[in-house]
């Protein structure tokens, strides 16, 4: 289990550095492009959720993620043997914190990563965990034949 620990922590530890280049290094509400028409760096304040839905419920999503995180750690406490739900369940534990350590620290989530060939949220390093982590663990729940 120490090794889901390390991951998510580690996932903490890119999603702040990569936010605090962000804040230090872009101005607000701009952005510059890294691969023309596709892949923009911005630095952007989200006081919501995807698509800034739920504006201003700091509270909710403060409350949202403190119980996620109890039942992500309950399971991955029942887990970590299978290594499939442990790297879904560590990356998504340390995109959550790292979400949730902005929401506590600033009040908003500061996201970066802005896709320009679709309509799609900016969105962060956490984000990107969060993602990836339900993604493992939906395939590996699918395949699982004691469920």
């Amino acid at each position: 289990m120490p090794i889901y620990i390390v991951l998510s922590l580690a996932v903490v530890l890119l999603d702040q550095l990569v936010k605090y280049f962000v804040k230090t290094s872009i101005k607000l509400n701009t952005s510059q492009d890294l691969i023309p028409h596709v892949l923009s760096i911005a630095h952007i304040r989200n006081y919501g959720a995807a698509w800034s839905i739920l504006i201003g419920q700091r509270w909710f999503f403060t409350i949202i993620s403190i119980v996620a995180l109890a039942i992500m750690l309950y399971y991955l406490k029942e887990k970590w043997t299978n290594w499939g739900y442990g790297l879904g369940l560590a990356l998504m534990i340390g995109g959550t914190v790292g979400n949730f350590i902005d929401r506590i620290h600033y009040g908003y989530v500061v996201d970066m990563f802005e896709l320009n060939f679709i309509n799609f949220p900016i969105f962060n390093v956490a984000d990107c965990a969060l993602t990836v982590g339900v993604i493992i663990l939906l395939i590996v729940m699918f395949k699982d034949e004691n469920l």
